[in-house]
């Protein structure tokens, strides 16, 4: 264990990382203890792929998909964040993730968080997670299919990784900061015309465009986790809020989160994990309004890169990193929906499954309708699976008129604070939290536990409508619950600090 304080500079390929005068832990006391892992979840050639409305088969592997794990081992809590290169995570996912984590690290299953980073060149495993689960274990061990394997493969793939990463825990030096990003790489993508409509997708060639509806967040947020006894990098965690929707195609891919690993492991050696928790943006995206020409896949990537390489030297270490752990459920009103709207609805999908070209937003509300009918009525007016590709749901099914949504705060001393909200959020509740959290660094990560909310946008948004609000399955006000819940924890667990850090002076 270190006790002294001590400065060194390190250069790592071209890059100075500032290690700051520290003191690891306070004398006598447990150190922090943390370990990162990886595990490959890429699927087979041939299975579906997820994003939007229609099937597409893989044909191809651009760049591998992962479930990359931190865990967080103190003397009194333990926590572990798992982030997979999915377009989201499912409830029966998440729950089947943190229940096999829980059983083989200890870790409570309540302070394990499965999130997704939104690549669209994921898989669409919903439905085939759908079966599986609905399978006994003795099927599922035997079955031959290979979507059903591939199930299998990414359930132990995220437990994998969190059992690798907790077995790996050792002595830390964690450093905080954030970077901004000034290369123009993400925007805000609903805009308010002078109709006094809102309507995304748009462009400032539009003359009834007025302005861009909200703003963005152009903050790197940057943790950075170092072996205290070997004095090496084990990894880094990086958010950001840009939509992973750059790429398209038909091959296996991360997205742009594939350039910043790439830039952190010639930053911090090759054994360094990266890993990316998406921040809040559902209402962000790469399409610049003032240009026809849309940012590439690898400028994105490597300019975040380079950003991230650039905020390293920047960072300060975190002097007492206490860990705390903290979550509640959030009882989020579903919309209503009634019988005949959900007849029509299969109507609806079934012609579109037949050929028929429908209305954008007349496909994305017939959809959202049969999840919402699956979700609140017991039984359901019509059998899901026949209807739905993703959105299914055991653990969900029947739940009722509210979801219960789960947020997520690991604190790390005075200075870190992480936050896990499910669904794709707009940017400018992830703002909110950030404005008002007593934490300097808050990294805010969106799709954590479940996608089924699909959008959250905030009150104002649903007046002006469009996309995001159309496939939202939230009542209004469902974002600034989520909102108010994280700052409220926020604030519990920095009192509980202060009187943590304000004890060994008092005695």
């Amino acid at each position: 264990m270190m006790h002294a304080s001590f400065r060194r500079v390190i250069e790592w390929t071209g890059c100075l990382f500032f290690l700051g005068s520290f003191a690891a832990v306070a004398l006598g006391a447990e150190p922090l203890r943390v370990g990162m892992a990886e595990a490959d979840i890429t699927p087979p050639l041939g299975f579906p792929m997820a994003g939007y409305y229609h099937e597409r088969l893989a044909t191809g592997t651009k760049d591998p998909l992962k479930a990359k794990a931190v865990v967080f081992r103190g003397p009194e809590s333990q926590a572990a964040l798992v982030v997979c290169d999915l377009t989201g995570i499912a409830v029966d996912l998440s729950t089947e993730v943190r229940r096999q984590a829980a059983e083989k690290t200890g870790i409570p299953a309540a302070n394990i968080v499965v999130a997704a980073t939104h690549s669209h060149t994921a898989p669409d495993y919903s439905k085939e997670l759908y079966r599986f689960l609905a399978a006994k274990p003795d099927e599922r061990a035997s079955s031959t299919d290979p979507r059903q394997t591939y199930i299998a493969k990414l359930i132990a793939g995220a437990v994998q990784a969190i059992e690798q990463a907790h077995a790996a825990a050792r002595p830390a030096v964690l450093q905080s900061g954030a970077a901004r990003q000034e290369t123009p790489v993400s925007f805000n993508r609903r805009f308010v015309m002078r109709d006094g409509s809102v309507q995304t997708w748009r462009n400032f060639n539009d003359p009834a465009v007025v302005r861009s509806a909200g703003p963005i967040d152009p903050q790197v947020a940057l943790l950075a986790v170092r072996d205290a006894e070997r004095d090496q990098p084990l990894g880094l965690l990086s958010n950001f809020a840009l939509h992973l929707d750059t790429l398209g195609g038909m091959e296996w891919s991360a997205d742009y989160p594939f350039f910043i690993e790439r830039a952190v492991r010639e930053a911090l050696g090759p054994q360094s994990i990266s890993l990316f928790g998406l921040g809040c943006c559902g209402d962000i995206n790469h399409a610049d309004p003032s240009r026809t020409e849309r940012n590439k896949t690898d400028m994105i990537g490597n300019s975040l890169g380079a950003t991230v390489r650039q905020g390293l030297p920047q960072l300060k270490t975190i002097e007492r990193p206490t860990l705390q752990v903290r979550s509640t459920i959030v009882q989020a009103p579903l919309q209503p929906v009634t019988e005949p709207e959900v007849r029509r609805a299969v109507e609806l999908l079934a012609a579109a499954k037949n050929g028929t070209k429908l209305e954008f937003f007349d496909h994305v509300t017939a959809y959202k309708q049969v999840m919402l009918d699956q979700l609140q009525h017991q039984p359901p007016f019509v059998t899901a699976p026949e209807h739905l590709s993703w959105g299914l749901s055991h653990t969900w099914q029947g739940v009722g008129s509210a979801l219960p949504l789960e947020v997520n705060v690991i604190t790390l001393g005075q200075d870190v604070a992480i936050v896990c909200l499910p669904g794709e959020v707009f940017v400018e509740l992830g703002l909110a939290i950030k404005q008002a959290s007593p934490f300097p660094n808050t990294l805010v990560i969106e799709l954590s536990q479940c996608v089924e909310t699909v959008y959250i946008p905030h009150r104002a948004a649903y007046a002006g409508g469009s996309y995001e609000v159309t496939n939202s399955t939230l009542q209004p006000g469902g974002g600034e619950m989520l909102v108010e819940a994280a700052v409220r924890l926020l604030r519990e667990a920095a009192g509980a600090t202060l009187q943590q850090h304000a004890a060994p002076a008092a005695e």
